[in-house]
């Protein structure tokens, strides 16, 4: 059988936030929250996830900047040897903070980019500014040598502005981009109308493989498990077959990794595949803060790894083993996490026999 190993894990250190975004997954707002982790308890967390490996692991929110303790988890974790990265909103990424961000072991950030100017990233992030924040808090990064990237939350709102925020981005001077196709939950429900329709989707993924090499960053997709099946579409159309050696991250990955590389934990302990889909595998604050025996043995975590047991056309697609289908859209869609992936225009090729 084969074992699965948490490669990335996300942490919401809080669900306070200084944003108010109208797709935001936790409908987070600037209150405070009750019974959220506290320090010990984020100790004994990392030297739990510390036992599975060297993960990464993201410290995010809401804001996770909130938190008066945030840089002491991040170095305790550092020094376990995870691999600390953080998600800021940008507000509070100044000179100072960026070098305590240093100091305390973070990688990488992420911040967030909607659209190429402020009408569109303050329309969808519901607070006058918050652009000017990104922007600011990028160019503080680069200057203290803090690595960064930028997410985009892809809807029909900015679509066609790709072009202009991935070249924003480049000029800030990103390591990454990361287009995160629009998951309605959450807040995000009630942008499910702005949500890109499956052919949509799919072009928005082809643009995505024709910048691989083109573009100065790295690409990584997210919540577009598609992206792995086009990925290997258009390589094998051009005579080549997807190889670590050639092609890096992109051949040893897969598109939803929800309980196999992947698990979110929430601001209360919850521990779930992601943050998009709210079906719990396991409550660190009644088993001791033991997330590698959740890994191990949750329920939920079993059915994420069975690929076998996906149903409609994700069950049977030759590239299930790559794709996986996006879990939290299906839930969302048809409450169903185990049915087909909804915004998928793939047919599968029929198997013999069949």
């Amino acid at each position: 059988m084969r074992e699965h190993l948490p490669r990335l894990i996300a942490w919401e250190t809080t669900r306070s936030c200084l944003l108010n975004c109208r797709h935001c997954r936790a409908a987070a707002t600037s209150a405070k929250y009750p019974n959220e982790l506290t320090t010990e308890q984020g100790r004994k967390l990392l030297e739990s996830i510390r036992t599975l490996g060297q993960s990464i692991v993201i410290l995010t929110g809401g804001e996770p900047m909130l938190r008066e303790d945030i840089y002491d988890l991040a170095r305790y974790g550092s020094d376990l040897g995870l691999r600390m990265v953080m998600a800021p909103c940008g507000a509070m990424v100044t000179a100072e903070a960026a070098k305590r961000l240093l100091a305390a072991g973070i990688q990488r950030i992420s911040l967030s980019l909607d659209g190429p100017d402020a009408p569109t990233h303050d329309g969808l992030r519901n607070v006058p500014g918050s652009f000017e924040q990104a922007l600011a808090a990028a160019r503080i990064a680069r200057e203290a040598g803090l690595k960064f990237q930028i997410n985009t939350t892809v809807s029909k709102l900015n679509f066609a502005m790709l072009p202009q925020i991935l070249a924003l981005a480049a000029e800030l001077g990103a390591e990454a981009f990361h287009p995160f196709l629009l998951v309605p939950t959450g807040r995000g429900k009630e942008m499910a109308d702005l949500e890109l329709p499956p052919e949509e989707y799919e072009r928005a993924l082809h643009w995505i493989y024709e910048q691989r090499g083109v573009a100065p960053l790295v690409f990584k997709p997210t919540c577009a498990p598609h992206y792995y099946r086009i990925l290997r579409q258009r390589e094998h159309a051009a005579g080549r077959a997807v190889r670590p050696e050639t092609h890096g991250l992109d051949a040893m990955t897969k598109g939803c990794l929800g309980g196999q590389g992947f698990a979110f934990v929430s601001h209360v302990g919850k521990v779930q595949i992601c943050g998009f889909l709210d079906e719990e595998a396991g409550d660190l604050q009644t088993n001791g803060m033991d997330f590698a025996a959740i890994w191990r043995d949750s329920p939920l975590f079993a059915k994420m790894r069975d690929q076998g047991a996906y149903k409609g056309r994700c069950g049977v697609c030759e590239y299930h083993n790559v794709c996986g289908g996006c879990r939290a859209r299906a839930f969302a869609m048809t409450g169903d996490f185990m049915a087909e992936e909804p915004f998928c225009v793939y047919q599968p090729r029929e198997r013999e026999g069949e």
